[in-house]
């Protein structure tokens, strides 16, 4: 009698021979679900691994099936396809050297070490050969291989040599393409551990087989290259290996796969409104900011659009902050290199730090602030404190300075100088949930203000398994306090684990723009740390000294990154309160440009911003251009508005409007500026 295992999916269980696949017993629990790519294999011990369709699953094992159209599914597709990508440029490009290729946030990448980068041309050439071998029905094959065949297998790519090097001495653990010991196989011998290798496989007219290629990948994988319907590929860049500048630069290219090709159509389609909106390209179309080469990546100036937009950005939080308690600072944008070792940046954060200056006669080190957490912290110093100022809410728009690797630098979305709406909040243990809760509405309502709707999404982010400080006790207590604050905001939340900051977990808070796109924004963060690194404390009511909580946090996350995902929500069309110029006045004729002043006067006289467009060229010109700048209305004026002091209406968007009073409509667009401007409303 041969031996059997038992295998379960929800209160269904099967029994099945030894060795059966977790294909087989998908079937015998008649749990398929539409089109899958693998299945999710929950060990008797409690442990859940993403596991290869032909893969035997273990006696006791929960099955279930990972469908195509999921994030999950999306995944494991992505990451498939990278691997068919790197083996149609090691076809193309003899000689290529491989390093990683995982899956990523609507797509995949894989980088190359080549002779020179890739062009335009070189990336059709390497889709059209990936359709090739698509067709071929290529499966993908896993095997686990002992740690010496790996490495003469893979002898002639140093950048798999390098990851099972940072692999064994515990550099990196468990990613995707990083060939971590793989622990659901049955766990790793010490004397002799194991690297998992997927291999695609060639089925020949004769019955045998071929390896077409292979890699070191922990998986899993569709199982054969038929299973990728849809594909393209995007561009190419220059990457530093490992992300850091004194590695070799790779090539990287760039792709995006999904489960059909109308759901590829779909994506490509909305990039391509995305590549309309970027706000790179707006701002210079609209004058709103400007990124040249000599100013260096990260790093922008806001013309003077760009600059009124934001102008009512900080206008809107300053009076909100004032109205909700807060009190307000300004700190220096550097300081003593001493403050950074007592707040633990140079220990946990220095490879995002500008290098220190010597700036002083002592030779001090000076180093440009990364976060205002350390100043706001001095500011609570200045004098004693009493638990009866407590909750103290102190808030600054602060301009901070990362350095983030040119790699991931995305104009202001992801930028080196910035300024933060940065608030600190000192309070006692029992007013954490409250205060926590008080700043979540305060996003909710500023998400409103700036047409960004409801949050999306809001995520609690708990300890990270490496680089944290503190205690257990003291995580455990910040991250409860979070989820009951969470809790009390009424939204759906989710625990992103291990994605806290390394003083203090966190949570989250992501909006939706108008083509659907989320972004986070708004972080909160709950601190115990740096009350102890700096040792301040309050008198409490007892007349002992006791340590404050600390919650940190910015609500639009940075101005420019905000502005950045306005600009592309809007499309430069920005609401009517916040737009740089509300209404252009453009007169007919040059004998029409008094009454066109007496307009524009009129205007001003509640607050609009507007421009006279008295200058050469057309009224066709001039209109067009007016549009193209998308400024809300645009008023022409001529012998019959002058005489009848009205005005003809051409907004942005809606109706035209002839011979318009005056009066009227400077009425109307105060109203609406008025409807529009959100008012402070204190808590």
């Amino acid at each position: 009698m041969s031996q059997t295992i038992t295998v379960h999916h929800g209160d269904r269980s099967v029994q099945l021979d030894a060795g059966a696949t977790a294909l087989q017993a998908l079937k015998a629990l008649e749990a398929i679900r539409g089109a899958i790519v693998a299945a999710e294999v929950t060990t008797p011990d409690g442990a859940t691994w993403e596991w290869d369709l032909d893969r035997p699953v273990p006696d006791g094992a929960t099955v279930a099936g990972i469908n195509a159209d999921t994030d999950q599914g999306r995944a494991i597709l992505r990451h498939s396809t990278a691997h068919l990508m790197a083996q149609a440029v090691t076809d193309l490009f003899p000689g290529a050297k491989w390093a990683i290729g995982p899956p990523i946030e609507d797509g995949f990448y894989y980088d190359f070490d080549v002779a020179s980068p890739f062009t335009p041309e070189d990336l059709e050439r390497i889709e059209a050969r990936m359709v090739e071998l698509a067709r071929e029905r290529q499966r993908y094959v896993r095997e686990e291989v002992a740690e010496e065949a790996a490495r003469e297998e893979f002898a002639d790519q140093p950048y798999k040599i390098e990851i099972m090097d940072l692999v064994g001495d515990g550099t990196i653990v468990s990613a995707v393409d990083t060939a971590a010991p793989d622990a659901p196989a049955g766990g790793t011998d010490a004397e002799a551990p194991t690297y998992t290798v997927y291999r695609n496989v060639r089925d020949l007219d004769d019955g045998s087989t071929e390896v077409a290629w292979s890699d070191l990948c922990r998986g899993p994988h569709v199982p054969s290259t038929e299973r990728i319907p849809a594909f393209k590929l995007l561009r190419s860049a220059g990457a530093y290996w490992r992300g850091r500048e004194d590695q070799p630069m790779l090539q990287r290219i760039y792709g995006t796969a999904w489960e059909s090709k109308k759901a590829l159509k779909a994506h490509l389609e909305l990039l391509e409104e995305a590549r309309q909106r970027d706000h790179r390209k707006l701002g210079r179309e609209l004058e709103l900011t400007h990124h040249p080469d000599e100013l260096g990546p990260g790093l922008s100036i806001f013309l003077p659009n760009g600059a009124l937009v934001r102008k009512q950005m900080e206008d809107w939080i300053r009076d909100e902050t004032l109205a909700r308690g807060y009190l307000p600072v300004y700190t220096p944008h550097i300081a003593k290199e001493d403050l950074w070792r007592i707040s633990g940046h140079l220990e946990h954060y220095a490879e995002l730090m500008y290098p220190g200056m010597e700036l002083d006669d002592a030779g001090a080190a000076y180093r440009l602030k990364p976060m205002n957490c350390p100043f706001h912290i001095l500011a609570f110093t200045s004098r004693t404190r009493s638990y009866r100022e407590l909750p103290l809410r102190i808030s600054e728009l602060g301009t901070v300075y990362r350095y983030e690797r040119s790699g991931v630098v995305n104009g202001m979305l992801r930028a080196r100088g910035f300024t933060q709406d940065d608030s600190h909040i000192f309070c006692r243990d029992d007013q954490v949930v409250d205060e926590v809760v008080a700043c979540i509405e305060f996003a909710r309502d500023l998400y409103a203000a700036f047409g960004l709707g409801e949050p999306s999404r809001v995520a609690v982010s708990t300890r990270p398994d490496e680089k944290s400080i503190g205690t257990d006790e003291q995580w455990a207590h910040a991250e409860k306090a979070l989820v009951e604050a969470a809790e009390r905001s009424g939204y759906d939340y989710q625990i992103d684990a291990g994605e806290g900051a390394f003083y203090g977990p966190k949570i989250d808070i992501h909006a939706r723009d108008a083509i659907g796109r989320e972004w986070q924004l708004t972080t909160i963060q709950v601190d115990f740390n740096l009350p102890e690194r700096f040792d301040i404390a309050y008198v409490g009511e007892d007349g002992a000294k006791h340590r404050p909580f600390m919650v940190h946090r910015a609500l639009f996350g940075s101005i420019e990154r905000f502005f950045a995902v306005m600009v592309e929500s809007f499309n430069g069309a920005f609401p009517t309160w916040l737009a740089p110029e509300q209404a252009r006045v453009v007169p007919v004729a040059a004998e029409f440009d008094a009454y066109a002043a007496e307009v524009v006067a009129a205007l001003r006289a509640v607050g609009a911003r507007v421009h006279l467009d008295a200058g050469d060229g057309t009224l066709g010109h001039k209109i067009r251009e007016a549009q193209t700048s998308k400024v809300p209305y645009t008023l022409i004026v001529g012998a019959a508005e002058a005489e009848s002091r009205t005005v003809a209406v051409r907004p942005y968007r809606g109706e035209q409007r002839k011979e318009v009073p005056l009066d009227t409509f400077v009425a109307e667009l105060a109203a609406e500026i008025a409807a529009q401007l959100p008012a402070a409303r204190p808590t």
